[in-house]
């Protein structure tokens, strides 16, 4: 590996998806930086060794995907806020020796849907779907913005409890109505943000959200990308606004980039590459 070139690399399982290959690329053109950006398979009982692999041979940073955010967090020697409160680290920066775990998912969805999708969160009613660490690793994130109300549901609501129980005192500190409502129970009245967390739309499940949830002026956000999932038909079918995760994809992406390198990438034109692919 040449010394003057940056080296950095994303670990998952699986990896060969993955976009952020292609959309680190696109960032380091845009700054003139010369890097090069590999998609790891790490095996699943060998997350910590494939790190310790890549750390002798000089990376300087990494990504985590599933489902070894957990594992990263705990492999880090310090955090920042947002992986501290999270729980889960998706962004790695290695720094005189040491491990440093970030989370850059929360601030990623946040600035899709104010800078990209022009979604003001302050005083809205916001609707999070899933408790797995997608969901956990944008609620602080959301929280920070002073929606009226964040309400949580999940297929399996003891998981929505515990996050409510964690993030209950933060939710004070920003002065929001943090609740949890079982999936069958939500209310017949609308949300303007309904956010799907789950991995549901992997397998296309449909999440028998009801139809009152969505309205005209709301927007539905599901956190995949790349199809038109049963939870966008419905919120279609409804009239509401929708939007896939691509723009939370690049703009976690972004942040990391800006953590690495202390440049922030523009990043409307990666977005548009990307939905045009």
């Amino acid at each position: 590996m040449s010394e003057l070139k940056k080296h950095f690399a994303v670990i998952g399982n699986p990896i060969h998806h993955s976009l952020s290959p292609q959309i680190h690329a696109a960032f380091a053109k845009e700054a003139g930086l010369l890097i090069d950006y590999e998609a790891v398979l790490s095996p699943l009982d060998q997350f910590k060794q494939t790190v310790q692999t890549l750390i002798t041979k000089k990376l300087n940073g990494a990504n985590v995907t599933l489902p070894f955010k957990k594992e990263a967090y705990e492999l880090a020697n310090s955090h920042s806020n947002h992986a501290k409160i999270a729980e889960a680290v998706n962004t790695i920066e290695f720094k005189e020796g040491e491990i440093i775990g970030h989370n850059t998912d929360g601030i990623g969805l946040v600035r899709d849907l104010e800078q990209n999708l022009h979604v003001n969160l302050n005083s809205k009613k916001i609707l999070l779907i899933g408790a797995g660490g997608a969901a956990e690793g944008v609620i602080y994130s959301i929280l920070e913005k002073k929606p009226t109300e964040l309400t949580l549901t999940n297929r399996t609501i003891e998981k929505s409890n515990v996050i409510q129980n964690k993030m209950h005192a933060h939710a004070k500190s920003f002065n929001v109505n943090l609740n949890v409502i079982e999936m069958t129970k939500l209310p017949h009245h609308y949300f303007d943000v309904i956010i799907n967390a789950t991995s549901a739309s992997l397998n296309d499940v449909n999440l028998h959200i009801v139809d009152q949830v969505f309205h005209k002026g709301s927007l539905a956000y599901d956190m995949m990308y790349g199809k038109e999932t049963t939870f966008i038909k419905q919120a279609k079918s409804q009239a509401s606004q929708t939007s896939d995760g691509i723009g939370m994809l690049v703009e976690q992406a972004a942040e990391a980039f800006y953590i690495w390198h202390h440049i922030k990438p523009q990043t409307k034109a990666v977005i548009d590459l990307l939905r045009k692919n």
